[in-house]
């Protein structure tokens, strides 16, 4: 069974950063690209970023790009986003998924996230609340 667990999240302050890790048991981590997912309070699921199964390539949303960085240590099947510069507009619940491909380019960004298509397992989310 396919489990992701996302960890790191909590308040910061606007300008600060965090680091978010997730977990990723019960499938083969390094034959998978593997992405990052939010939503923020009343809004719906936004594409962040997605990095292929070496780790060699990455992918993100023009909006996030320079202040977000996504990672993997596939010997530790753990995958990371680095946010820095946050701003309020960032609080939302992250998400990390499973892509279906080894290669990062069919997310990027994914087809149809409400409906699971080319992201198919996801974590539980965890929250972060950018405020002063």
């Amino acid at each position: 069974e396919v489990q992701l667990v996302e960890l790191g999240g909590g308040l910061v302050q606007p300008g600060g950063s965090l680091r978010l890790s997730c977990a990723a048991s019960g499938f083969t981590f390094d034959s998978y690209a593997m992405s990052w997912v939010r939503q923020a309070p009343g809004k719906g699921l936004e594409w962040l970023s997605t990095i292929d199964s070496s780790g060699l390539s990455t992918y993100y949303a023009s909006f996030v790009k320079g202040r977000f960085t996504i990672s993997r240590d596939n010997a530790k099947n753990t995958l990371y986003l680095q946010l820095d510069s946050l701003k309020t507009e960032d609080t939302a619940v992250y998400f990390c998924a499973k892509c279906t491909s080894r290669s990062g380019r069919i997310c990027s960004p994914p087809r149809s996230l409400n409906d699971r298509v080319d992201l198919t397992d996801w974590g539980q989310g965890t929250q972060v609340t950018v405020s002063s």
